[in-house]
């Protein structure tokens, strides 16, 4: 896995809104040094990272068409994860990851946004997204993936059968937001106005929510992931 002397982040941004959040503290607390690319900036870039992140953002990853760039990040994610290098999705990030290990992804049913609680399997109980348990987390997607061949189902929800999964101990992809942190709610409720009124959900609401449970998920999630990134290392 990443040596002690492994520090290099790279992160795959798709919206200057759907950024690292509450990871930045994490990776920095870590001593790790984080480089950002616009996922339209991906191609050609030398994969000399200790660790990929992938973030979220409005795209499918069923729409190259129009989005031409998503098929070069799953080509990126493909020989890294067949290296087995270590790699973090969220989100959409999660989905390209699953595509990438030959995980189809399509619509899903439903579109999920809010704080969910997801449960977690055995597996996921084992690992370190123990501290998300009992843990209502924020949730806005409306795709779903195939569980690729090989990996671990670590989290379902009544909506999802696949929320969370890893490979080995190198890759692991959540479909949630467990990054989200202070002004990144307002400015995600503004961005999906029209969405959110499309699906009759009320802003207000979320802001309830929010209020009601983002410390919590905030606490939990800074958990999550430090413990996932000393794994890394031990």
């Amino acid at each position: 896995m990443v040596g002690a002397s492994g520090t290099l982040a790279l992160v795959i941004q798709h919206s200057p809104l759907a950024h690292l959040g509450g990871f930045a503290a994490v990776l920095a607390d870590r001593g790790w040094q984080v480089r950002i690319v616009e996922a339209p900036g991906l191609a050609g870039l030398t994969d000399d990272a200790d660790l990929v992140i992938v973030l979220g953002g409005d795209e499918a990853v069923y729409e190259q068409d129009a989005h031409p760039y998503l098929a070069t990040e799953v080509q990126f994610l493909r020989r890294r994860l067949e290296a087995e290098r270590p790699t973090l999705g969220v989100c959409l990030g999660a989905q390209l990851m699953a595509e990438a290990l030959g995980g189809r992804v399509s619509r899903g049913k439903s579109d999920v946004i809010g704080f969910r609680r997801v449960d977690l399997t055995d597996a996921g109980k084992d690992s370190p997204l123990r501290h998300l348990a009992g843990v209502p987390l924020m949730q806005w997607h409306g795709d779903s993936f195939r569980l690729p061949a090989g990996a671990t189902r670590l989290a379902s929800s009544a909506e999802y059968s696949n929320e969370a999964f890893r490979m080995g101990d190198y890759a692991l992809a959540v479909q949630f937001h467990p990054e989200l942190i202070g002004a990144m709610y307002e400015q995600w409720i503004a961005d999906g106005a029209g969405e959110l009124a499309a699906l009759a959900i009320d802003p207000d609401d979320l802001r309830a929510q929010r209020d009601e449970h983002a410390a919590a998920m905030e606490v939990a999630a800074a958990a999550m992931l430090g413990e996932w990134l000393d794994t890394l290392r031990s």
